[in-house]
């Protein structure tokens, strides 16, 4: 099993203005580092946190979800998984003839 590395991505730039990234533990990031293209020091920029490892199916369902809110999807058929009625929408069950009727 191979394990996923889940260090924070950190951006710096340098006097140069090269921006790059790098990766380091949220106890060890450094406010400062080497610029690997030009040898500079660069500074550490303030950037988005990403505190999400969902996949692109689990933001998929989160968009879908928030859109559903103001435009709602029409349904069109029985309920996923939902046992099929017979006709008349009656049960087979002689146990429910006994249950009053609306």
């Amino acid at each position: 099993m191979r394990r996923r590395n889940h260090m924070p991505t950190y951006t710096f730039r340098c006097r140069e203005g090269d921006v790059f990234d790098e990766r380091h533990s949220m106890a060890g990031v450094p406010a400062n580092t080497v610029c690997p293209q030009c040898g500079q020091p660069a500074v550490r920029l303030p950037s988005a946190p990403h505190l999400s490892a969902a996949g692109s199916a689990a933001y998929g369902l989160i968009d879908r979800s928030a859109r559903s809110a103001h435009e709602p999807e029409v349904v069109r058929g029985g309920l996923p998984g939902a046992p099929r009625r017979s006709g008349g929408g009656y049960t087979s069950n002689p146990l429910h003839r006994k249950l009053p009727r609306p």
